[in-house]
């Protein structure tokens, strides 16, 4: 008679969860010893559809939560009356979630209701700030709370649980799944309109060097986001000749506004749609220099090696800081224009800053992870 299979159900909503949980399933789908089970809560629906596809990732239970304008309390509410049933009926021995969404933090919270083990990825991020970031900050913490494994991407990671009273032998240093999901794509060829693009603004032949802008964190909607962009049109238009500066802008109204107000019609600005995630790394890799306020694409950047300014007083990633490749600007005009203009016009200070750094770990998280459930659920 064959062994009880250990059943894995994945839980996600968003795309930056999909692309860290992406290695995690794939690795799962091939031990004979796992039935993996993958639930989305489709928090971002046309972005999470996209990762799926270029992982090429079958969802089995899809609770399609999105909603216009959904507060957090709602959407909260939703996952609980969704998720409920589904636990109840799949009756998994793991939960797995990654991350700090609000899909992490009541999955999490369903599961322990329900007795259920849970593995938390990318556990032990903090800033110690419960506002910044909002509400990711709490979402890890309560995660991190009724966790049964806690798979810490860094030894800093780690020793902020061991502070907050988790035992050793529940936390495990695995590296950052992000860091597997890059390898598998990141050589993959460049899309053909990202290669016009960067054909029609010269960045292709390095006639121009090219800015990567992302900013859409809800701690930075109104004046923060408003500092931001018109620092950005005071860059691009200080900088015509030599730079442009391509933003894909969050569909987010609280950020389209001011973006679309501050930054159309400046020749060497260009919003684009979101953008899918090869496009966004293909568009990376060509750039001299990232401007962001988004958590995963610290950890990519530090990845690639490329200068990148971190639109946010505080990181839950220090890192990436410690390893010479971001930097910590916030959202003051003043400060993002002047380290931006010193990386533009100081050879010597761009170079201290461009340098591929690992700190979050070889590729090989994935393999750590389910190796470590298979032992836990065999002990």
């Amino acid at each position: 008679m064959s062994a009880k299979k250990i059943r894995v159900l994945s839980i996600f909503g968003t795309r930056p969860e999909a692309v860290k949980m992406a290695p995690v399933v794939q690795t799962l789908a091939k031990k004979p010893e796992i039935e993996s089970i993958v639930c989305v809560t489709a928090k971002h629906r046309e972005m999470l559809d996209q990762v799926l596809n270029m992982f090429h990732i079958d969802q089995q239970i899809d609770l399609n939560l999105m909603r216009p304008n959904q507060t957090l309390a709602e959407l909260t509410a939703n996952i609980f009356n969704n998720l409920d049933p589904i636990l109840e009926q799949v009756n998994p021995d793991w939960v797995l979630v990654q991350g700090d969404t609000t899909t992490v933090m009541a999955a999490a919270l369903n599961a322990f209701y329900r007795h259920i083990l849970i593995g938390h990825v990318e556990a032990g991020l903090r800033t110690y700030d419960k506002w910044a970031p909002f509400p990711e900050e709490v979402n890890r913490k309560i995660a991190g709370v009724v966790a049964d494994l806690h798979f810490a991407p860094t030894t800093l990671s780690k020793n902020n649980l061991i502070k907050e009273g988790v035992p050793e032998r529940y936390i495990k240093v695995t590296g950052n799944t992000v860091i597997d999901a890059l390898r598998q794509i990141v050589n993959e060829p460049v899309p053909n309109d990202i290669k016009s693009l960067l054909e029609e603004k010269l960045i292709h032949d390095k006639q121009k060097r090219l800015i990567v802008v992302t900013a859409h964190r809800r701690e930075n909607f109104g004046e923060p986001i408003r500092q931001i962009c018109n620092a950005l049109k005071d860059i691009a238009l200080n900088n015509i000749d030599m730079i442009e500066l391509i933003y894909p802008v969050h569909l987010n109204p609280n950020i389209q506004k001011p973006a679309h107000e501050i930054l159309d019609g400046i020749p060497n600005v260009t919003l684009l749609q979101p953008i899918e995630y090869l496009p966004l790394i293909q568009l990376m890799k060509h750039a001299t220099l990232v401007l962001t306020d988004s958590g995963g694409i610290q950890e990519e950047a530090t990845g690639l090696g490329i200068p990148t300014l971190v639109l946010r007083e505080v990181t839950e990633r220090p890192e990436g800081v410690e390893a010479g490749v971001l930097k910590l600007v916030g959202t003051d005009y003043h400060k993002i224009k002047s380290e931006t203009t010193k990386l533009l016009s100081d050879p010597p200070y761009y170079d201290s800053m461009a340098h591929a750094a690992n700190p979050y770990g070889d590729g090989y998280a994935a393999e750590r992870i389910v190796d470590e459930i298979i032992r836990y659920s065999l002990d």
